[in-house]
């Protein structure tokens, strides 16, 4: 059987911190883990909420575009100077003789 060997106060000191440091990354990194996924479902809600708005808001616009199409009929709008141009409705054209 081999020579038993003691380590130095120094040198066991040593160990446990890098053992204990090790303890304490790994901690770290599950209490990162579970903030994370706490946060990406936050992020998820969130996600799902505003879908939902912008859903709403879109069936908003369709029937205030419907209204206005069958009050104004079809044109352009120009948000820019807040003015509405009709379209002229095309006449058949006779025919040419």
């Amino acid at each position: 059987m081999a020579e038993q060997i003691k380590f130095t106060q120094e040198e066991v000191k040593q160990v446990d911190d890098i053992r204990n440091q090790t303890g304490l990354i790994f901690q770290r990194i599950g209490q990162l883990s579970v903030e994370s996924e706490r946060r990406l479902q936050e992020i998820e809600t969130a996600k799902s909420q505003l879908n939902e708005e912008l859903k709403l808001l879109r069936d908003t616009e369709s029937t205030l575009f419907t209204s206005l199409n069958t009050k104004y009929g079809d044109g352009n709008y120009d948000p820019d100077n807040n003015v509405f141009t009709p379209i002229e409705e095309k006449k058949p054209q006779e025919p040419v003789s």
